[in-house]
């Protein structure tokens, strides 16, 4: 984008895109709909709404549709987004920013508030159904529409426009466009007008919302051990940058040594900046460039590639996502015998023979978190115990979806994928597995302390249930 509808602070051009081809309107305010971006700060599609907004001389206003059902998400999820939705309204508050939350399908919400919008800004989303909700909206809404894409460090388009096979596809694209999109400016909304009065729903009574919601409550609440919003995100980063960046390179595969970020799930919720993150490791003085490049590896390289296949592949969500080769040779080896076979429920309550599978289930059951080298034996493990690979598969996204916090994400999908071969390459072939990668018991007895790990799991579920 140039002239009249660039103003300040500086956006990439990258990042902006016109949904529809109707000009703004006469309007009382310019329209935010936030859905995928959930905070204030560092948030590009809230700072261009804010420019226009100046250009205009008007107000901005930002609304958020809240959904009383979500496919398989659950209380717990809903719980932390609306914590971290809480804090976000009360920084826009500060400025003079109405946060305007109401019950309803996006297009219909954001739609009502439509006819009175010079134009509408949205952010971006990566899974097909929620991007559909943005083409609905701009062919429906009778002003511009502007879409911004504040998720990624390099914007999806500009590193791929096709599906990459694997990360080392993509990193080169990656790295030759990342030293221009590094920009982390701390983008603090600014309101420049008096904005209308709109009605809509309190977020100060989180358990009254909370009863709205018509979703499974058993995977209850864990704000206990991880809370939501951009003030936990911020301790969960200097944490990290403290106390476990040092040393991350070698560390970061040991469950035992909680030597990994856990902003997972601030990512998913658009709690903090992907940008901000890759800025403040990029400038932390004194990090070793292997911890460095490590981090910013997980972070970008690979979080983008899962990107990147739930916005180019048709089947993101089910086992024909799996390659080709993956599918053909587990079904070659789907007669095998299976010394253990177990079913959804007997997963879900980690009742397994393996001691570490079940300590891997039981601390996602009850913090919502799973080291990320512990959810690829999680998986390969229900693949080896299910009777085919499309169950196994099934099996995988159920339990992550229900349980995990970042769960119902892009990185969610691709690393599901991953445990039947997507973005990997064919191993020596074994039973069952073919020639899918093989993870067992004895790998994760040599590389860590797996021992101190399910030992730690074990007082976290005592002092779990002296709690309740």
């Amino acid at each position: 984008m140039n002239g009249s509808d660039s103003p300040e602070p500086f956006i990439h051009p990258d990042r902006v895109r016109r949904l529809n081809d109707r000009p703004w309107q006469p309007g009382r305010y310019v329209l935010y709909w936030m859905q995928q971006a959930q905070r204030a700060h560092d948030n590009p599609a809230l700072s261009f709404a804010c420019g226009q907004g100046r250009r205009l001389g008007l107000p901005v206003v930002v609304v958020f549709a809240l959904l009383r059902r979500y496919p398989e998400a659950t209380l717990r999820h809903f719980r932390f987004m609306l914590e971290g939705l809480a804090e976000t309204a009360q920084t826009l508050s500060t400025v003079g920013i109405p946060f305007v939350v109401r019950w309803g399908e996006p297009q219909a919400v954001v739609q009502d508030l439509a006819s009175d919008a010079a134009g509408i800004v949205c952010d971006r989303a990566y899974l097909p159904p929620l991007a559909a909700w943005r083409t609905a909206l701009a062919e429906s809404a009778p002003c511009a529409v502007w879409q911004v894409e504040t998720e990624l460090v390099v914007p999806a388009d500009v590193a791929s426009a096709r599906l990459e096979v694997a990360a080392r596809t993509l990193r080169p694209r990656l790295l030759r466009h990342l030293p221009e999109h590094l920009e982390a400016a701390a983008q603090a909304p600014v309101q420049s007008g008096e904005p209308p009065a709109l009605a809509g729903e309190s977020l100060a009574d989180l358990d009254g919302l909370c009863r709205g919601i018509d979703a499974d409550r058993t995977p209850g609440p864990v704000t206990r051990f991880l809370a939501g919003g951009r003030a936990g995100a911020e301790r969960a980063l200097a944490r990290f940058m403290g106390t476990a960046l040092d040393g991350y390179a070698a560390r970061r595969r040991h469950p035992e040594a909680a030597a990994v970020s856990h902003l997972s799930p601030y990512l998913q919720y658009g709690q903090i900046s992907a940008q901000r993150i890759a800025a403040m490791i990029t400038a932390r003085p004194g990090t070793a460039d292997a911890d460095r490049d490590a981090f910013l590896d997980e972070l970008i390289v690979r979080r983008e590639l899962a990107h990147n296949f739930t916005l180019r592949h048709p089947a993101w969500d089910r086992h024909e996502g799996v390659p080709a080769w993956a599918r053909e040779t587990l079904a070659r080896h789907a007669a095998d015998p299976r010394p253990h076979v177990y079913g959804l429920a007997q997963l879900e309550a980690a009742a397994t023979h393996d001691a570490y599978w079940n300590a891997a289930m039981t601390e996602a059951r009850l913090t919502g978190y799973m080291h990320n080298h512990l959810r690829m034996y999680w998986g390969k493990k229900i693949l080896e115990w299910s009777p085919d690979a499309e169950t196994a598969h099934a099996h995988c996204l159920a339990l992550n979806n229900r349980y995990f916090l970042d769960g119902l994400s892009p990185n969610s999908y691709a690393n599901v994928g991953w445990i039947f071969g997507l973005h990997d390459r064919p191993w020596p072939e074994r039973p069952v597995f073919g020639t899918v990668r093989y993870m067992n018991a004895a790998g994760l007895e040599r590389k860590c302390d797996i021992g101190a790990y399910v030992a730690g799991v074990g007082r976290l579920a005592a002092d779990d249930m002296k709690a309740s």
